[in-house]
């Protein structure tokens, strides 16, 4: 679903205050929920804005910038390491995809090398 532009947020704001609509018309006008009209109304009640807010939303890293140093620092140090070796470094209680996923964001592949050349 895409958020909704800022121009429809003033005017779905805008039709309420006039007072003429219930939130269901004002909803039905500019096709679409009731729900939205209401977390619309309520934002602004909050925070005096409107705008969208996906910023704000999910879950937070638990690998953080301090904790990317030391990745960075045992990456360098050994390269060979396994994820769960690193993990266990870091003494962190994460995934082993969570650390794969922080060595992505950093542009440390962790790549292994065969043991043997190719056949």
């Amino acid at each position: 679903m895409n958020t909704l532009s800022l121009d429809l947020r003033e005017r779905i704001v805008s039709a309420y205050d006039q007072g003429d609509a219930t939130r269901l018309e004002v909803a039905q006008r500019f096709d679409v929920s009731e729900s939205m009209v209401k977390k619309l109304l309520k934002q602004r009640v909050k925070t005096g804005d409107i705008g969208p807010r996906h910023c704000h939303s999910g879950r937070k890293r638990t690998i953080g910038s301090s904790h990317e140093k030391q990745l960075r620092a045992l990456v360098k140090k050994q390269p060979d390491s396994t994820l769960e070796e690193l993990r266990d470094a870091l003494g962190l209680d994460v995934t082993p995809q969570a650390i794969h996923y922080a060595l992505e964001r950093m542009d440390l592949p962790l790549k292994k090398r065969r043991s043997s050349p190719r056949s």
